[in-house]
C-alpha cells in the first residue's frame, strides 16, 4: 500500500465528520437552514449508517422507537416501531436520496488530525484518503470555519473485551458482536453470551429461534439488567397515520412517545422502588412457572441508573419460556478447553463464546486536535449547551441522549447550531469558544453507571452541576435551553486577527 501527499487544499464552511445518523441529519438541516455554506461529509468507512452499518451481530435492532429516533422532517413509514438494522439503513439511505445530499458524502476519508489557528479563524484537517481499488491512501488537507463532529462516542476499531483467565485453552470460537464473522454459522451448535446489556438481549432470542437456531444460547450475566416488554408495533402510531395522514401522524406520535418516555424516566427515578416492583411483576408474567426472578433479574441498582433494555414483544422471555435459551447469574473463574468455568464450580459446555462485553469509549476517532499549536486534553474540556467544548472553537458534537432516542438531542443540536452560525454571519463573527468559569465542580459528562460509562470517564469531557453547563437528558429542558438566545456570558466571540488588522 502506498501512501501520497497531496498539495491540494480544500476550503469548506463546515465539514461534518461521520455519515451515521447524527451527520446525515446534520447535513439535512445545514443544506436546508444554511443554504450558501459550503458543506461536506467525511465518512471513514465504505458505508453510510455509522453504528447500523458497523454491527453486523444477529438481530441487530434499535432500542428505542423509530418515531423518536427517526428525523422530525421524515416520517417514519414501516409499521415496526423497533426496527431491524437494515431498515435503519434503509431510512438513512432514503433521506440522502430525498434531499440529494449524496454528493456531499466522501466515503475513505478518515479525519487523522484537526488544528485550529485563531490567525484566520480556521481549522486545518488531515485526511487519509483510501482508495477503494488500489487500496493506497493519499494524505489531504482541508480547511474549514466549522466541524459538526457526528462520530459517536466509541472505538469502531475495538470494542470492549476484557481478559478472561484460559481464554487460549478453549477450543470452540470466541466473537465480540462488533466483529461478527459475515458468514458464521451456529445452527445447532452451543452457544454461551457474556453480557447482559442490550446486545445480550437482542442477540439470545435472534439466535435460539428461526431457521439457523443454535442448540442453545446461555446469556451468562454478573449483574443482572433491568427488561422491559415493549409493542414491536404501536397500535396508536398506526390509528393515528390512519386518521391524520403520514406527515401529521408522524409529528403526533412522535410527540405522544417523546411525553410518554419522559414521564417514565422520571416516574421510575422518583420512585425507584415501585418502578422495581413493577418490573419485577411484568417480568414474572414472561418467563416460566417458578423461574428465580430475583437471582436473574432483580439488579443491585435502581431503575435508570443504567439503561432499561427493550424486548420487542417480549421476545427474550419467549426464547426463555421455549426452553432454546437461559440465563446463568454468576462470574466467571477461567475458559476451559470445553466453555467457561464459573466461580461456583460449574461448567457452561460452548462451541462458540460471545464477548457481548461492551464499548470502549473514544470521541472523534482518537484524532488529536490542536488550537494555536497547543494539543487539547479532552478530559480537561467542559460540554457547554451539550454540543460545545470550553476551549475549542468552531467545533461542535453530537452526543444524543442516553435515557432517550439519540436523535432527540442532535436535532434541537443542529437547529441551535444553525441559530449560531446566523448569529455569527449577522454580527460579522468567524469565532466562539465556551470560556469556562473558574471553579466549576467537575462531573462525568455521561451520568449512567454503565461499565462502559465508567471506563471512559477518564477520556471524555466534563460537565458542571448546572446550566450551560451540565448535559440535560431531557428533551424539554433542552427544547427551551437550545432554543431560547444564542449568546450569553458564557460564550466568547471574535474576528480573527488578520481581519482585525484592517478594521
Amino acid at each position: 500500500m502506498t501512501t501520497e501527499v497531496s498539495s491540494e487544499v480544500a476550503e469548506f464552511d463546515v465539514v461534518i465528520i461521520g455519515a451515521g445518523i447524527s451527520g446525515i441529519g446534520a447535513a439535512t438541516y445545514f443544506s436546508r437552514e444554511l443554504p450558501n455554506k459550503s458543506l461536506i461529509v467525511l465518512e471513514g468507512r465504505d458505508n453510510i449508517g455509522g453504528t447500523w452499518d458497523l454491527f453486523r451481530y444477529p438481530g441487530i435492532r434499535s432500542d428505542s422507537d423509530l418515531h423518536t429516533f427517526g428525523y422530525d422532517f421524515k416520517p417514519w413509514r414501516h409499521e415496526s416501531a423497533i426496527a431491524d438494522a437494515h431498515l435503519i439503513r434503509e431510512y438513512l439511505q432514503e433521506t440522502l436520496d430525498e434531499n440529494n445530499l449524496s454528493h456531499l458524502v466522501r466515503f475513505r476519508h478518515r479525519v487523522v488530525r484537526s488544528d485550529w489557528s485563531s490567525a484566520d479563524s480556521k481549522w486545518t484537517l488531515t485526511v487519509e484518503a483510501t482508495d477503494p481499488v488500489t487500496g493506497s491512501t493519499a494524505t489531504k488537507t482541508i480547511r474549514t470555519g466549522w466541524v459538526f463532529a457526528a462520530t459517536g462516542y466509541y472505538r469502531y476499531d475495538e470494542g470492549f473485551a476484557p481478559e478472561f483467565p484460559g481464554r487460549d485453552d478453549f477450543e470452540g470460537m470466541v466473537v465480540h458482536p462488533q466483529h461478527w464473522p459475515e458468514h458464521l454459522d451456529y445452527s445447532g451448535k452451543k452457544v454461551v453470551i457474556i453480557g447482559s446489556g442490550a446486545t445480550a438481549i437482542t442477540m439470545v432470542p435472534a439466535m435460539s429461534t428461526g431457521s439457523g437456531a443454535a442448540q442453545h444460547v446461555t446469556m451468562l450475566q454478573r449483574t443482572p439488567t433491568y427488561i422491559m416488554s415493549v409493542p414491536r408495533v404501536d397500535g396508536i402510531a398506526l390509528t393515528l397515520t390512519k386518521l391524520l395522514g403520514a406527515e401529521r401522524g408522524y409529528a403526533a406520535t412522535r410527540a405522544k412517545n417523546i411525553w410518554i418516555e419522559r414521564a417514565i424516566v422520571q416516574g421510575l427515578r422518583k420512585y425507584p422502588k415501585l418502578g422495581r416492583q413493577l418490573i419485577r411483576r411484568s417480568n414474572i408474567k414472561r418467563l416460566p412457572k417458578g423461574f428465580d426472578v430475583d437471582k436473574h433479574f432483580n439488579p443491585p441498582y435502581n431503575p435508570w441508573d443504567q439503561r432499561l433494555c427493550a424486548a420487542p414483544d417480549g421476545d427474550f422471555f419467549d426464547a426463555i419460556c421455549s426452553g432454546k435459551a437461559s440465563v446463568v447469574t454468576d462470574s466467571i473463574a477461567r475458559f476451559s478447553k470445553r466453555g467457561i468455568v464459573l466461580k461456583s464450580g460449574e461448567e457452561l459446555e460452548a462451541d462458540i463464546i460471545v464477548t457481548a462485553t461492551g464499548l470502549n469509549m473514544q470521541l472523534f476517532g482518537g484524532m488529536p486536535i490542536g488550537v494555536d499549536g497547543r494539543e487539547i486534553d479532552l478530559a480537561e474540556c467542559f460540554a457547554y449547551r451539550g454540543m460545545l467544548l470550553s476551549g475549542i472553537p468552531n467545533w461542535a458534537l453530537a452526543i444524543g441522549y442516553t435515557t432517550s432516542s439519540w436523535t432527540l438531542k442532535v436535532s434541537l443540536m443542529c437547529r441551535y447550531f444553525i441559530d449560531l452560525v446566523k448569529h455569527m454571519d449577522a454580527h460579522g463573527y468567524d469565532r466562539a469558544v465556551p470560556a469556562l468559569p473558574p471553579g466549576l465542580d467537575p462531573r462525568p459528562v455521561m451520568d449512567l453507571e454503565a461499565g462502559y460509562a465508567k471506563r471512559g470517564a477518564k477520556f471524555l469531557p466534563k460537565q458542571g452541576p448546572t446550566a450551560p453547563w451540565r448535559m440535560a437528558m431531557s428533551y424539554q429542558e433542552d427544547a427551551k435551553a437550545l432554543r431560547g438566545p444564542v449568546a450569553d456570558e458564557h460564550l466568547e466571540f471574535g474576528v480573527h486577527e488578520k481581519a482585525s488588522a484592517h478594521v
